[in-house]
């Protein structure tokens, strides 16, 4: 009887990894094992930090990150350094980035740089040597709200070129801003 309380579930099993083998050919390109890898390699092959494309707006072509968000560059900048620092931060948060920065259509590739930041060492995305903002009061792709703040803060064209048109609109809709 105990031999028999031991084959049964040994006989169980092989019976279930038998019909778990069957006589189908597995499809190496329904691997999942496969497909896994193929995910970690795509993931470790996309850029640790922010993609860089271009959209419209009513300013016209401007660069924004990879979610849509306008990108400003702070004339008291000189090339390759930020001069916006402490309080200013709080309205103008850097681009940042941890590796580099991937180019989408319509970014000059050669244009995008970065540059240590001096107060907390990361790294600022920059175009044309210029530092990249995004402005605290724009909460949704396609805003301009910094557009114009005390006439220092300006929308980046692909060219690298500073956007200095106003708009009414983003004027209204908090483009009045301390820094």
């Amino acid at each position: 009887m105990r031999l028999r309380a031991r084959v049964l579930p040994l006989i169980a099993a092989a019976g279930l990894l038998a019909a778990a083998c069957g006589n189908d050919v597995a499809d190496p390109a329904d691997d999942p094992i496969d497909d896994a890898i193929e995910e970690e390699d795509d993931a470790a092959a996309a850029p640790d930090g922010v993609e860089l494309a271009v959209a419209d707006s009513p300013l016209g072509a401007h660069l924004v990150d990879g979610d849509g968000l306008t990108l400003y560059l702070f004339d008291n900048d000189e090339p390759g350094v930020s001069n916006c620092t402490d309080d200013c931060l709080a309205s103008w948060p850097p681009l940042t980035v941890d590796g580099d920065p991937a180019v989408g259509d319509g970014v000059d590739g050669a244009l995008v740089g970065t540059i240590e930041r001096e107060d907390d060492g990361s790294t600022q995305v920059t175009y044309d040597g210029m530092p990249l903002y995004f402005w605290a009061g724009d909460a949704a792709p396609g805003d301009v709200n910094g557009q114009g703040v005390n006439d220092v803060w300006w929308v980046v064209a692909p060219d690298g070129s500073a956007i200095t048109d106003l708009l009414d609109d983003a004027m209204e809709d908090g483009g009045v801003g301390e820094y």
